[in-house]
Order: C-alpha cells, then structure tokens, then sequence
C-alpha cells in the first residue's frame, strides 16, 4: 500500500473554515440558516404553507437548537410539487436540472443557480483535497454523466483542482481498463460496485491492476463495506476513499473522507447542519444517541 502521508493534501491550502472553531462554525452555520429559511418561507409557496402549519416563521430561529420546531422536508414533498413548485428563483436563473432516477415513484429534481454550481465545484473540490487529490493529477471519472449529479458534479470539481479529466463515464468497461493502462490517471472515481467490475476486467486480460499507476479513488452513490475497500486497496495498491453525497441537497460533496485516517466522512458543516433525530418522533437527539440522520 503507497504511503498516505506522501498524498496528504498541503495544509497550506486548507480554506480558513476548515480549521475554525467550534464557536466560528456555529455562528456561521446560524446566519445562514437564518438566511436560507427567510429565502425559502419569501419564495416557495410549500415553505409558507407548512410553517405556518407547525406554527413557526423565520424570525423564530433565534438559535440552532430552534431548527427542530421547523418541519421537515421530505421526498414526498418533492414528488407532490414536481417539477418545480420548490425551486426558490425564476426558472430563467436555473442553468442545469438533475433528477433522481425515479425507480421508486416520480423523479426528484433540482435545479442549479450559476452559484449553485460554483459552490458544488468548490466543495468537490475540497473534498478531493481531503481525499489525497492534487492539481495535475490526471483524474478519470467513471461516473454516470447525465440528469445523475455524479459525473458532472465530479467533473466540474476536479478541473476546479487543477486536475487533467478524462470524463469516460460509467459502463465500456474494456475501454475503462485501455483508458487507465494507455494514460496512467492516478485519481479515479466511480461507485465501488463498478470498481470491482474494472478489476474484473483487469483480472479476464491478465493484467496486474497492482501496476496499473492508480493512486486513490474516490468512490460513493451506493452503500459498500469495509471488505470491499479492502479488496479494491489491495488488488490495486490504491487508497480507496468514501465520499457522501444527495442529490436532494447538492449531489457528492457533503461529505468526504480524508487519506490520513479512512475512518469515516468529514461533513462540510459550514454548508449542512446535520441532527441525529427519533425516526419515531422526529425529535432531535443529543449527542451520542442513535437515531436518524437529517440534513439541512
């Protein structure tokens, strides 16, 4: 296994947020909250609608704990105001729509502002960092292009870094394998799943993935276990990173592992406030309880 130390990303290049305290982060995280329900309750028919339902307006945030009288936004209120009763600015100021892949009821979209997607950039971008990626990495993305946030999100991200793309998409297996052994990327993303497909390809042409010049991938958009990351570092000799993401919030990029530890997502907080809550009562929990994730 290569050394993470020689791929930790420079800490001169950390943004101030990352190394902020706790007090800096949580003021931080109360302006904007504060902002971003004041623009959805001034914007979106729904937001009115359901906090005046629960008895609550956006001047009643006077702390983060009050975030838990504010009601939830759930898939189902995607699916009932599809496909844009909950976009926040005239669709004119839209430039890119994703949606989720319907397979279990109607598709979820969301649409991008040009800020939208300079912030998605940004966080992928940090995200990579953390995951051991620098610029003039060649980086290949085996991700799905298309209404699927991977590919595109990822893309935009790495050339933010720095990083030479070569934006093959998901599937042509074969011609994944050719592109990795002709052009020697060092960075390589795509869900686990389809990893261990390309080391099968790998494996049907005798070809050793150990010498194949891959130093991380970053991997997400699917479940995967700690047997699989270990099978992918060591028939590759790579650093496999996890990186967490949901197209309801932005797409990959709320969350990313980092190379020195490989313990878990570090989530951008300055971006998502996240409560552990009762899936029984939806009441948030202190820390330490299980319970489940919500994300804001």
């Amino acid at each position: 296994m290569r050394d993470g130390s020689a791929l930790a990303p420079c800490r001169q290049a950390l943004e101030p947020i990352e190394t902020a305290s706790r007090d800096e982060i949580a003021a931080l995280q109360l302006d904007r909250l504060r902002r971003i329900l004041r623009h959805a309750h001034d914007n979106v028919p729904h937001y009115r609608k359901v906090f005046a339902a629960a008895g609550v307006h956006p001047d009643d945030l006077r702390r983060l704990e009050d975030l838990g009288r504010f009601p939830f936004t759930t898939k189902q209120d995607l699916r009932e105001n599809y496909p844009f009763g909950m976009f926040a600015v005239p669709l004119a100021q839209i430039n890119r729509i994703h949606a989720s892949s319907g397979t279990t009821g109607r598709p979820t979209l969301v649409g991008y502002t040009a800020a939208d997607l300079d912030l998605w950039a940004g966080l992928i971008r940090r995200s990579l960092r953390a995951a051991g990626a620098r610029a003039g990495m060649v980086a290949q993305i085996a991700y799905g292009y298309g209404l699927f946030t991977g590919g595109l999100g990822f893309h935009y991200g790495a050339e933010s870094l720095g990083c030479t793309v070569i934006p093959v998409s998901s599937g042509m297996t074969a011609r994944q394998v050719a592109l990795i052994t002709d052009l020697s990327p060092a960075l390589i993303m795509a869900t686990p799943s389809y990893m261990l497909a390309i080391l099968d390809e790998f494996r049907a042409r005798g070809l050793d993935a150990r010498r194949c010049g891959l130093q991380i991938g970053v991997f997400g958009a699917e479940p995967w276990t700690e047997a699989m990351r270990e099978e992918i570092e060591r028939e590759f000799d790579m650093h496999a990173i996890d990186m967490y993401g949901l197209s309801e919030l932005i797409g990959p990029g709320v969350a990313c592992e980092c190379i020195e530890t490989k313990d878990g997502p570090h989530l951008w907080e300055d971006h998502f406030y996240p409560e552990i809550v009762d899936p029984a009562t939806g009441i948030p929990l202190p820390d330490g309880e299980g319970g489940e994730l919500v994300l804001t």
